[in-house]
């Protein structure tokens, strides 16, 4: 399944490879040349799709030997899951750094405003291009090649739960928060907040950030109606009587 991404990254510039006095890279060379190709293999994988990439194109592109695309990464699946696992790394970082903030964060900011705060990064990062592209991607794939949607879950959505999790497990310790299992209110969080968007933005309707960023303000209320701890269900209850209240 082709497909062409709305952004390209710009090309790696060639390089000389130092090699060491038994003619094979120094560890450093190595390194650096296993991220030429990661660089190169994204960018191919996003301006062609998986199917019309081929491991001599990123070889080339990358201006490396094809016998070491192939000792490194053996066939294109196994190229595309290393690109797959840097690049969720890169969507993870946003998430986990919102998560940690939110909680050395100020004990009077409500918990509503720091999971609006998660979730405005969420969904910055998993309707973007590049998400989408490789969305489609592993889907396209999955029936073909299972092990690629296992690692998509594996290193993907479950480390996002997890992630959650943790955050939930502070506001739990709080009693900001009141759930049975942190686990399944990460993944309920996780699929009201974004869910509905990143499906759109996968099936090639992105949506408004405006009118995304109201969805997701309101799935979160939805979602607080029934885990906000005792301290915060009280307050939130005196707030509704002010509103409640006739003015005199």
């Amino acid at each position: 399944m082709g497909l062409t991404a709305t952004k390209t990254r710009p090309a790696a510039p060639r390089r000389e490879v130092p090699k060491s006095r038994g003619g094979r890279p120094t560890k450093s060379a190595a390194i650096e040349r296993d991220q030429r190709l990661i660089e190169v293999a994204t960018r191919l994988f996003l301006d062609r799709g998986f199917d019309a990439t081929s491991l001599d194109a990123v070889a080339e592109a990358a201006r490396v030997s094809k016998p070491t695309v192939y000792s490194r990464y053996g066939d294109k699946r196994g190229l595309f899951a290393a690109v797959l696992r840097r690049e969720i790394a890169r969507w993870l970082a946003p998430l986990s750094a919102a998560a940690e903030t939110q909680i050395s964060s100020a004990s009077d900011i409500s918990v509503e405003q720091r999971l609006v705060a998660i979730g405005r990064e969420m969904l910055t990062f998993t309707c973007g291009p590049d998400a989408v592209a490789f969305s489609r991607m592993m889907t396209s794939q999955a029936i073909n090649f299972p092990d690629v949607a296992k690692l998509g879950k594996e290193e993907g959505w479950l480390k996002a739960v997890a992630t959650t999790a943790r955050f939930f497990d502070h506001l739990m310790a709080q009693s900001a928060l009141d759930v049975d299992d942190t686990t399944i209110a990460a993944e309920v969080f996780l699929d009201v907040v974004v869910g509905h968007n990143h499906r759109l933005a996968t099936f090639g309707t992105p949506p408004e950030m405006k009118v995304a960023e109201k969805r997701m303000r309101a799935a979160i209320k939805l979602f607080l109606a029934g885990a906000l701890g005792p301290a915060d269900r009280v307050q939130g209850a005196a707030k509704s009587t002010q509103r409640r209240r006739p003015s005199r």
